[in-house]
């Protein structure tokens, strides 16, 4: 009899769920005129469909058939996904401000990698669907699930991490000849603006902690997914990568340095990373939004309290917008006339408007830097004779969308090569 009270309970909570999940279904009346959606089931809504599959490409997939604005419920939860370059241009520039809330969601250091570690950790947390999420009705289902406690968890050591990087500043002004690294950054810009004025308002500690995660969140994750996803479409187009290379090595024989001062010298391989983030963007679906008040999207009713997602890997890869969509081909961009900014709705893997990525500008430079001298100062090639076709580019879903194999590839020192060179002639 022991034994059975585990699961009796188990089958209890069940059926209260369902019970309430049936009731809330019943009390809702859903608008007349939203946007078309696939087939769903009872409870759980169209999140079947999401389950075994990369969820950007799942949904790229159902738009095809239900059109560039869909309608899915996930549980308890009516969202939106759009698809189109025009949808998100209705989203994110002509209802920017009805669409500017964020829905709920439970919130050079010494401490480098335990801040990276950290941040790992946030990135799955935050990443995919979890369960709670879903059926956010059920108020014990974040502790049931085990979310809350991992989540206040990482808060608690994040929050920890950013309170003693501010410390650091603060001791490292106060007494300056104690301190390694006098380069004031932006910690030390942002403690002075608290301590001096010059803003019409208040600058809380909060305030500077908020700045410092949004920068590092912007500009960390992500950069090393899309250096990563440039490297591996370089490898797979010998072209692309003498071209790239070439114009890097030009510039150091030139200056003696490539650093971010001359950073803007590098046409092409600026057109690589945009080419690069087209295709392979690290936030395939953009932090979603919600909107305050009821509007229309495409002539379709969109409830106050929707969330909208917008899919920017399937805009990126829309034929209506791109000639050979699939193909990987910088020179695409070389007039000049579409950028990432936010003002060209094709192409948004920063998203646009007032919650355009704050660490687009940090994270660019990151990138650009970072493969400017992985090309200068190395050759590269693949391991154990592998063809550059072969190159395995299938992505893996989370938070930011990286290759699902590690890229492996073996550096030759490229002046260690030149001086053998010269040597044997």
């Amino acid at each position: 009899m022991d034994k059975l009270l585990p699961l009796s309970f188990t089958f209890l909570v069940f059926i209260f769920m369902v019970f309430k999940l049936w009731m809330r279904s019943k009390i809702k009346e859903a608008p007349k005129n939203l946007p078309p959606a696939p087939w769903k089931l009872p409870i759980i809504g169209h999140l079947h469909l999401l389950i075994f599959a990369l969820p950007h490409q799942r949904l790229a997939e159902l738009a095809k058939r239900h059109g560039s604005v869909m309608h899915l419920q996930l549980g308890e939860l009516s969202q939106v996904v759009v698809s189109s370059s025009e949808a998100a241009q209705e989203v994110m520039k002509t209802h920017d401000i009805n669409f500017a809330n964020r829905p709920f969601l439970l919130g050079r250091c010494k401490k480098h990698e335990a801040f990276i570690s950290f941040l790992k950790k946030f990135v799955e947390a935050m990443g995919g669907f979890n369960i709670a999420d879903l059926f956010p009705s059920i108020k014990f289902l974040p502790d049931l699930s085990g979310m809350r406690a991992e989540l206040e968890r990482l808060h608690h050591d994040i929050d920890t991490m950013l309170e003693s990087i501010i410390q650091e500043h603060r001791d490292s002004s106060a007494n300056p000849e104690d301190s390694v690294d006098v380069t004031e950054d932006l910690v030390d810009v942002l403690l002075n603006l608290q301590d001096h004025g010059g803003l019409e308002f208040p600058l809380t500690i909060n305030n500077i902690k908020a700045v410092i995660l949004d920068i590092l969140m912007g500009g960390t994750e992500t950069s090393s997914t899309l250096a990563e996803w440039a490297m591996s479409e370089m490898m797979k187009n010998p072209r692309i990568l003498g071209k790239a290379q070439a114009e890097v090595r030009e510039l150091y024989d030139k200056t003696g340095d490539v650093n971010e001062s001359n950073l803007h010298e590098l046409k092409y391989l600026k057109l690589v990373i945009k080419e690069t983030l087209r295709l392979h963007p690290p936030l395939p679906l953009l932090v979603p939004r919600e909107n305050s008040e009821r509007c229309e999207i495409n002539g379709y009713e969109i409830p106050a309290k929707t969330r909208v997602i917008v899919n920017a890997w399937a805009i990126g890869r829309d034929s209506n917008c791109w000639n050979e969509a699939e193909r990987f081909y910088p020179e695409r961009f070389i007039d000049g006339s579409v950028d990432y900014k936010g003002a060209n709705f094709e192409f948004i893997p920063f998203g646009a408007g007032r919650r355009i990525c704050p660490g687009m500008s940090y994270g660019m430079a990151v990138v650009e830097l970072s493969l400017a001298k992985l090309l200068s100062h190395f050759d590269w090639k693949l391991p154990n004779g592998m063809k550059n076709e072969d190159l395995d580019m299938t992505e893996v879903f989370g938070a930011s969308v990286g290759r699902r194999s590690e890229l492996y590839l073996i550096p030759t020192p490229y002046h260690l090569r030149m001086t053998v060179e010269q040597d044997g002639s």
